[in-house]
């Protein structure tokens, strides 16, 4: 399994890339640290990265109602790491569409 899982395309992440558009969110591997998160951003996508902030989310527990009754479960736990870049370059994410 690689370190990089998939970039996050959500209203909050492009907001912060609208404001800082050096910025770039992922998803990635649990047990990466920045270095290798460093070196797969800059392997893949031929950025020069200036720095890396992760976060460890939880996952959140649910439940719904049905007709069988409640059903309770867990969403899984995963690791976020917002990337900057070298000032002036960009990674567009749609490219390859």
């Amino acid at each position: 399994m690689g370190i990089i899982i998939k970039p996050i395309i959500t209203e909050k992440q492009t907001k912060i890339t609208g404001k800082y558009p050096n910025r770039v969110g992922f998803r990635v591997s649990p047990d990466a640290n920045k270095l290798e998160i460093k070196t797969a951003i800059e392997n893949l996508y031929e950025v020069t990265v200036m720095r890396v902030n992760t976060m460890n989310y939880d996952g959140k527990r649910k439940s719904r109602y049905t007709k069988t009754g409640v059903v309770n479960g867990k969403e899984s736990s995963f690791k976020k790491a917002i990337v900057t870049l070298k000032e002036g370059e960009t990674i567009d994410l749609f490219k390859n569409i």
